[in-house]
């Protein structure tokens, strides 16, 4: 992979905790697809699964307007061979991880996934 995932994990945290989406997106792929629990509840016909920037960016808009207190601390980040996972706690303390698959430099693919 040809970026530093500690540097990587840095700017993500602080494009969401300055609530600039199109910081947050600049990182992804036009075709990336993303799944959240949390993306069925907000937009219950994607089932979970968002397909495409524009799909991403109008769930998340609809994230940020729902929670203005909106603030990630990351705990931790992996590394694979294509893949950064970033374990991150939230403003309500809540324990959450990242998983994004990179293709070409951006993500491809990202999964949202919560501690129970």
């Amino acid at each position: 992979m040809d970026l530093d995932p500690q540097a990587f994990a840095a700017e993500w945290a602080a494009a969401w905790n300055a609530r600039d989406l199109e910081a947050v997106l600049r990182h992804f792929h036009e075709h990336a697809v993303f799944t959240s629990p949390f993306a069925a509840q907000i937009v219950p016909e994607s089932g979970g699964r968002l397909t495409g920037k524009p799909a991403i960016r109008a769930y998340w808009a609809q994230g940020l307007a729902r929670i203005p207190d909106l603030r990630f601390s990351v705990d931790r980040v992996f590394t694979g061979v294509d893949t950064i996972v970033i374990a991150y706690t939230n403003q309500k303390g809540g324990k959450v991880s990242e998983v994004l698959r990179f293709e070409g430099g951006k993500v491809i693919e990202g999964h949202g996934t919560y501690a129970g």
